[in-house]
């Protein structure tokens, strides 16, 4: 074994160390107080750093009588792990972990089928970030569901109105992207506001049921179908699309670029 290598702590030894039961831990889990690591064939791996959060979390609960929430918030008011802090707001990595377990799948079974290593698959479902928004919509397809619904957009509806500026924003799994939200709940339609920093990209094309329009706000996007047709589209400018076609798309504005982007049905 390497020296150097850092500890890492099955469940039951965590657990011990911790002074809780594994069913505790497993408990803490599910409400996003630490998100362990996964060694290859699935088995839960806690850090040292792992070791010392369940031992405040422990704390917070027995001598505090906090609650998951309130804990949450303690310990990111200590300056707490920003991966699991990260983790804790988001629920793309965490839906994306249990769906995977639920098909008994290990990481380096899905990160083969769709074409990305394991590490970049195991950041993702532990920090909800790193992977371009083609690579998210591959991993949906693959697991049968929507990027749309793994963003938390399936929630009951919140709000009628959506005043301006108040967006409600997805996750931001994907660099220089971010998403947000013009209509809540489920609805027929995916109704979204893109902003791109420049040269933000799909980083790649991906297809799905449905169609499409997107509309130019501000700054200039291409979008390339099938491979072969390219539409420079600049503020005013439109594309409606069916989205089964191959899609790609990128910022060639050198500031922000933002879009209206509207999916029917919501398959995106």
């Amino acid at each position: 074994m390497n020296a150097d290598a850092p500890v890492r702590y099955k469940v039951a030894e965590a657990a011990r160390l911790a002074g809780v039961s594994a069913s505790t831990l497993r408990l803490w889990e599910t409400q996003g107080l630490v998100i362990p690591e996964r060694s290859s064939t699935g088995h839960r791996q806690y850090s040292d750093g792992d070791l010392a959060r369940l031992k405040r979390i422990s704390w917070f609960r027995a001598e505090r009588g906090l609650n998951p929430a309130a804990i949450r918030e303690a310990l990111e008011a200590e300056g707490g792990d920003d991966v699991v802090a990260t983790e804790a707001a988001s629920p793309v990595g965490r839906k994306l972990r249990s769906l995977r377990h639920a098909g008994g799948k290990t990481l380096e079974q899905v990160a083969g089928e769709i074409g990305i290593a394991p590490s970049v698959l195991s950041t993702l479902e532990r920090t909800s970030q790193g992977v371009s928004v083609a690579v998210l919509h591959n991993l949906a397809a693959y697991f049968d569901t929507t990027v749309s619904r793994l963003s938390g957009e399936d929630e009951p509806a919140i709000r009628a109105v959506v005043r301006a500026g108040e967006w409600r924003s997805w996750p931001r799994t994907t660099p220089g992207v971010i998403v947000q939200m013009l209509a809540e709940g489920p609805n027929q339609m995916d109704c979204h506001r893109f902003v791109l920093a420049p040269g933000a990209s799909s980083e790649g094309a991906y297809r799905h049921e449905g169609e499409e329009f997107v509309y130019v706000l501000t700054g200039r996007v291409e979008f390339i179908l099938d491979g072969e047709h390219f539409h420079d589209l600049e503020p005013g400018d439109s594309l409606y699309f069916a989205s089964r076609r191959r899609h790609a798309w990128v910022n060639r504005h050198d500031g922000e670029t933002v879009l209206l982007w509207i999916n029917t049905p919501p398959t995106f």
